[in-house]
């Protein structure tokens, strides 16, 4: 006869070992975690016979797969590649039993070690680049169509195009090039006379002053391609007339991948507006055209100034370009009780790095909570992170708990991203980077 049980909660576990429910948890110890084993790097071995004579690299087992899942990129670890390859090239990739995997640019210096090109089994010569850039203009001219050349446009998108490491930016009749990776910075005079070629534009600038180019290695560095400094570029963004500075100003002249979240903010506004970060003025404008009245509010002076140049060229007289701090203002104008019947808060990347992720939501969730105390009841708040290591969901949640605080019922009225004109490639997330809420507080 076994033993009374000693307590209640002991008669519990009694119970349920009779009836079988949770007994093996309750009675087996947990069996220990797996092992981690450590996969030795791939490494070379005999190749089959390629149609050119490109440098051959070994894929991981795990690379293969990644492809196969649809990504580009392949990371140092997983490859084995010749001593003595240099960065900039196109290698011919293999898997461990020599099956042909596909071409792509390596780099040498980059943790990034090979973004894929085709994976079929072609020379990658002149003639390959001015097919990858025609296909990509031709995505342009189906989603953009600007016969006339008055607007601008993002031309080729890198990996979303199937050219990695190449931006080209089309701004009226003058362009702009980014070549951010050993191949492409080796080949940018080919790309140079290739677009000369396929759109005989006024100008290409090259726009290399850029942060990202150091991981490959790269110099910054910025000047003239093709043509003679065009000086400012005028372009219209829908009505809106725009001005770029393709030599010095942001990232390639302008931020063009919020151009059509721009024109969509401009349908929603009415009344009294306000635009956080504004930069130059874009989103201003755009509410300009519906609202009564526009605050637009930079912590530079020197951007406001541009703003000011840029509703002065549209005749937009009711916008007032304010230099201040963005968080300081909301908190001011919510403590004040001023209200607002639109809002656009298009703030830089908070989150340069998964490291600074917990502090770029508390900085979203800041600037959304004092938005959604400005908002009059019905009113719109277009709400944007560039933050790619801050998720959709991740933003979602942020934005939800400040609306929580703040206690307002918020309608979603559209999810949104980038232009059309910048793609995303299926598989590879890192394409995708820029969301957009239009959202109505109740």
């Amino acid at each position: 006869m076994s033993d009374p049980p000693r307590s209640p909660k002991e008669a519990r576990r009694l119970e349920r070992l009779k009836h079988g429910s949770r007994a093996a948890r309750d009675v087996r110890p947990r069996p220990p975690a797996p092992r981690r084993v450590q996969r030795p790097q791939p490494v070379l071995g005999s190749v089959a016979a390629s149609t050119s004579d490109e440098p051959a690299i070994v894929l991981s087992k795990r690379a293969v797969d990644r492809l196969a899942e649809g990504h580009v990129w392949i990371y140092r670890s997983d490859v084995a590649a010749p001593s003595m390859l240099g960065g900039g090239a196109v290698v011919r990739l293999t898997d461990e039993r020599g099956w042909f995997a596909g071409k792509a640019f390596y780099g040498s210096t980059s943790q990034i070690a090979v973004r894929m090109l085709t994976q079929e089994d072609e020379p990658i010569d002149e003639e390959f680049f001015a097919r990858r850039l025609a296909q990509a203009i031709a995505l342009r001219e189906i989603v953009r169509p600007d016969p006339a050349r008055r607007s601008a446009a993002r031309l080729v998108h890198g990996e979303a195009d199937l050219l990695p490491g190449l931006i080209v930016d089309r701004y009226a009749d003058c362009l702009t090039l980014q070549t951010l990776i050993e191949a492409t910075d080796a080949r940018r005079n080919l790309f140079a006379d290739l677009l000369q070629r396929l759109l005989a534009p006024r100008a290409i600038v090259e726009r290399n002053d850029v942060r990202v180019r150091a991981h490959e290695g790269l110099e910054q560095r910025k000047g003239m391609l093709r043509g003679a400094d065009p000086g400012p570029v005028e372009f219209l963004e829908g009505e809106v007339k725009l001005a770029a500075d393709l030599l010095s100003g942001q990232k390639t002249g302008a931020f063009l991948d919020q151009a059509e979240n721009r024109l969509e903010a401009g349908r929603y506004a009415r009344g009294r507006a306000l635009d956080c970060f504004t930069y130059g003025g874009a989103f201003a404008l755009q509410l300009a055209r519906r609202a009564a009245q526009v605050i637009a509010v930079d912590v530079s002076e020197q951007a406001a100034a541009q703003g000011r140049e840029a509703a002065a060229r549209n005749g937009a007289h009711n916008v007032e370009f304010k230099v201040a701090n963005a968080f300081d203002l909301l908190r001011a104008e919510s403590e004040a009780g001023e209200r607002y019947d639109t809002i656009v808060l298009d703030p830089p990347a908070f989150a340069k790095t998964k490291a600074s992720i917990d502090a770029a939501l508390r900085g979203y969730k800041e600037i959304n909570l004092r938005a959604f105390h400005l908002l009059s009841p019905g009113g719109v708040l277009v709400t944007n992170s560039c933050s790619f290591h801050v998720d959709e969901a991740m933003f979602e949640r942020t934005v939800l708990q400040a609306a929580s605080d703040a206690g307002r019922s918020v309608q979603v009225i559209e999810r949104r991203g980038a232009a059309k004109d910048h793609p995303t490639l299926l598989g590879v997330p890192e394409t995708r980077y820029l969301k957009c809420l239009i959202l109505r507080a109740l």
